[in-house]
């Protein structure tokens, strides 16, 4: 079997049933993925990050295969979900690597539990409210025009065009699963936790905040304000890059990583 296909594992967690994914060799690495999952698992720079890591990737509810049930209405639902994946899959003093919806579930993760976290790694995340209560410090993705979306998500809107045409009707179901979960966990509150900013001095692992420049869902103040809550992190931003550097500039992210993960 390739390292691009990996392979898959179905784990019971608290009665749930969830999608794990296994790709490549060497350290492993936890890989929490965004709500653009479907097109990160093809995505050259999960390859490459692949070439020198054992990724292991959980789908969370509602997300690829994993089950969904009504009870799991929260990242913070999530959060406790995944802590008991890691302890379930005996992952030990293990790096995390978490993309925009993922960093939300990474930081829920971390402040409850950061004892099987070796370093963090945060890309474009979501999570917390930043500004006042009249303060847009995420962009409406949900009822804004969708050219307007692309130029909010992408330093290249045509970046973000994709063919479905090439999808068979599972993969499709799976893309539309995604963002259907996404929207249910993170429609209110809108993208945050309120209670996460006053937590997250909790996060004692040394962090790096990963940020693309032209992020117009979530700014680079924003990320940086967000590192600042976390005692010591760094933040790095990637040039020519919107809200998913991994995608539109994987290069330069994946140098980013290896050189804070080593």
């Amino acid at each position: 079997m390739s390292i691009a296909q990996g392979s898959q594992q179905f784990v019971v967690v608290q009665g749930l049933r969830m999608e794990v994914e296994r790709r490549g060799a060497g350290k492993p690495l936890l890989v929490l993925l965004s709500e653009e999952a479907a097109f990160e698992l093809e995505s050259p720079f999960l390859a490459e990050l692949a070439a020198n890591h054992e990724l292991v990737i959980p789908h969370p509810p509602g997300f690829g295969r994993s089950e969904r049930p009504d009870w799991v209405s929260s990242p913070d639902d999530i959060a406790y979900m995944m802590l008991d994946l890691v302890e379930h899959l005996g992952l030990k003093d293990i790096p995390v690597l978490a993309f925009s919806f993922g960093g939300y579930i990474a930081a829920q993760m971390l402040v409850k539990d950061d004892g099987f976290c070796s370093k963090l790694v945060m890309v474009d995340a979501f999570g917390v409210k930043i500004g006042g209560p009249y303060d847009r410090d995420v962009q409406d993705i949900w009822t804004s025009h969708p050219d307007k979306v692309a130029a909010w998500k992408w330093a290249d809107p045509a970046f973000g065009k994709r063919d479905l045409s090439t999808k068979s009707d599972e993969e499709l179901s799976i893309v539309a699963r995604n963002l259907e979960s996404f929207a249910r966990f993170c429609w209110d509150p809108y993208m945050h936790d309120p209670k996460l900013k006053i937590r997250l001095h909790r996060v004692k692992v040394p962090a790096l905040f990963i940020w693309g420049e032209k992020d117009g869902i979530v700014t680079t103040a924003y990320g940086k304000a967000y590192s600042e809550l976390v005692p010591g992190a760094k933040f790095a931003a990637i040039a020519n890059a919107g809200h998913y550097p991994q995608l539109e500039q994987p290069r330069a992210t994946l140098d980013a990583v290896n050189s804070f993960l080593g």
